[in-house]
């Protein structure tokens, strides 16, 4: 057998085994934490929280069918993972006031800077892409949300300290 062959017959052999391999999926509709709970969410920001946000930003990712496939599974388990870390609405409620404040102002800045969604997600998911007027509504309801807090709490609270520049 040439050495070429048998490259190729290895790589397909590991392309075969990890399809036996299947990452957890991110699915719970536990509810319990959700930032609903807090802060009301009208409808048309549930929508685009929905299309936009919530598979890679809540406890509840909605797969496509290559989700099934090897490495392809793993990449998008890990992308999610990562999505989750720095921001999750479905356990926005558990997160101390000054970090929700925090995660608000990310929201309106990468919102408005066209971070987010990511486009390597919009490139597959033509219906995550926002709108001008979307952005607005959802940058101004997370606006909308800090003002509630800054007239609930201590302003000093909701905000990080400055650190002393000697």
């Amino acid at each position: 057998m040439k050495q070429s062959t048998k490259i190729i017959v290895g790589i397909v052999v590991v392309l075969i085994a990890i399809q036996l391999y299947h990452p957890a999926r991110n699915q719970s509709n536990d509810q319990s934490h959700h930032i609903s709970t807090l802060y009301p969410v009208p409808d048309n920001v549930k929508q685009i929280l929905k299309s936009s946000c919530d598979d890679c930003h809540s406890n509840y990712t909605v797969y496509p069918w290559y989700a099934n496939v090897q490495p392809v599974a793993s990449w998008l388990g890990h992308h999610v993972d990562e999505g989750k870390g720095e921001l999750n609405f479905s356990e926005f409620a558990t997160y101390r006031p000054r970090r929700q404040y925090h995660k608000l102002e990310e929201v309106i800045k990468m919102v408005d800077d066209k971070e987010m969604p990511l486009e390597s997600y919009t490139l597959v998911h033509k219906d995550a892409i926002m709108t001008a007027a979307q952005r607005t509504i959802l940058t101004q309801w997370a606006q909308g949300i800090m003002d509630m807090m800054k007239a609930t709490y201590p302003a000093d609270s909701l905000k990080r300290p400055q650190r002393r520049q000697d």
